[in-house]
């Protein structure tokens, strides 16, 4: 009878051990409701996805170690994971995001990048994830909008839609993600302006909004962002001026707002400032280039091209500390092109198509230039 009794009880310390050490039911069917709303017909890298515990070899899952829940997904159709050099090729998935996945509550981290096929939309039931802190997108055909509820995500440290085809307005209650470092929401259909309140963003160091359709001017607002290093503004229909706060943040090192529609003066902040990759090109710029070059310019690229600057290319220049690739083609500049450093490194082709401008790496002037 005792022997029996043991039995019993083993059996069931055992089955509650067993039960504790692997992820629970829910999260099993949730995964696998997931998994048959997507088709991957060449790596196999569902394969893995069986039995009765989610949290031990199943592809791209990981688990909490204390509670056994899921808490990472990471899919990426561009790996160096063996199961991609095996096949000599990189991932293609079609199929959708199934609003399934928001069954798994304490989600940390959800990436589905890069696998090119991948269409329909971004679950709305994403934004009740309380746990969330990477959404990671890149790379898909996902349509439709940014979730209206985005800034529920509290936690949320990584926003990455970029490489997709989504639409509509970037949603105002994004600005109260406030621990949001990365924004990249490249190469997509997002029309409207940039929220006002975007400098409310304060943790955010990179901010790539490029190849959009996004209007209006660009707000003061992003120069309270102290930690902003990386600002991508290029090939939108942006318009108005370009503040001159922008010359004035601590740590901003990339400033792309080429291929808008920028009009009025460069602010002469941005030629003395941290900024050293500057593209303003092809935009609608005017007046003289501000002659206010010194030793805190420092350019690995600085990019005037395809505006309408007059006036003589600045003296100052040869005071810059370093100056990379400089690019002043097709405005209106004239004048003797300086001698000496930076200008005895850069090639024709930084300074033709303009009105008169003269001196090598040109043509030599004449007594009347």
């Amino acid at each position: 009878m005792m022997k029996t009794v043991f039995t019993i009880f083993s059996v069931i310390v055992f089955t509650t051990i067993s039960a504790v050490d692997s992820c629970p039911p829910s999260d099993r069917a949730a995964l696998l409701a997931f998994k048959a709303a997507l088709h991957e017909p060449y790596l196999g890298i569902f394969n893995s996805w069986t039995g009765t515990d989610c949290c031990r070899n199943w592809y791209g899952v990981s688990c909490d170690q204390e509670t056994y829940r899921v808490a990472d997904i990471n899919l990426r159709g561009e790996s160096e994971d063996p199961i991609f050099e095996r096949a000599h090729r990189t991932g293609f998935m079609t199929g959708f995001i199934s609003p399934e996945i928001c069954k798994l509550t304490r989600l940390s981290s959800l990436t589905i990048a890069d696998w090119k096929g991948i269409t329909g939309q971004i679950p709305k039931c994403i934004t009740r994830l309380p746990f969330l802190r990477i959404l990671d997108l890149i790379g898909n055909r996902i349509s439709g909008e940014i979730p209206a509820g985005i800034g529920r995500l509290k936690r949320l440290t990584v926003l990455n839609v970029a490489d997709n085809q989504l639409t509509g307005r970037i949603p105002a209650s994004l600005t109260r993600l406030s621990n949001l470092m990365h924004l990249d929401l490249r190469n997509n259909k997002i029309s409207g302006p940039i929220p006002s309140r975007a400098g409310d963003l304060s943790m955010l160091s990179r901010a790539l909004l490029s190849g959009n359709l996004i209007s209006g001017s660009i707000p003061v607002s992003l120069c309270r962002i102290y930690r902003l290093a990386d600002l991508d503004l290029s090939m939108n229909k942006i318009s108005g001026l370009i503040p001159p706060c922008l010359g004035k943040m601590a740590v901003l090192a990339t400033l792309n707002l080429d291929c808008n529609l920028l009009m009025g003066r460069i602010p002469a902040t941005l030629l003395t400032s941290a900024v050293g990759n500057l593209n303003l090109s092809r935009n609608a710029l005017g007046g003289n280039i501000p002659d206010v070059f010194g030793p805190t310019s420092y350019f690995t690229v600085i990019d005037l091209s395809h505006n309408r600057f007059k006036g003589p290319v600045p003296r100052s220049l040869s005071a810059a500390s370093y100056i990379g690739h400089l690019d002043l083609s097709y405005n209106h500049l004239c004048g003797r092109i300086p001698v000496g450093a930076p200008f005895n490194h850069l090639e024709a082709s930084s300074f033709m198509y303009n009105d008169c401008l003269c001196g090598k790496p040109l043509r030599a002037c004449s007594p009347h230039d």
